[in-house]
């Protein structure tokens, strides 16, 4: 479920990063957020693949693993409301 739910985000924040840069905003947050998203299901991908060598599922679909991707989306959008206030923040000074 780690993995499901981290390739969703990841997918939300290119296509917010893609939809800024064709209007002409390069938005930071975002572009930082959708790269460690990408990143975070690029590692899950690889405990997957780990786990059908060891001859179990590629999916791990128990509640501990949705409760986990939860805490990771969580994670990734508390770092996307931290970097974009320290942006703003920034931009003040």
């Amino acid at each position: 479920m780690c993995l499901i739910f981290t390739i969703i985000n990841a997918l939300a924040f290119t296509l917010a990063f893609l939809l800024n840069k064709k209007e002409g905003k390069e938005n930071k947050s975002v572009f930082l957020t959708m790269l460690m998203f990408w990143a975070a299901a690029l590692m899950w991908s690889m405990d997957g693949v780990a786990s059908v060598l060891e001859g179990e599922g590629f999916f791990d679909l128990s509640a501990e693993d949705a409760i986990l991707g939860a805490i990771i989306m969580m994670s990734g959008l508390l770092v996307f409301i931290v970097h974009s206030l320290w942006m703003k923040r920034k931009k003040v000074y």
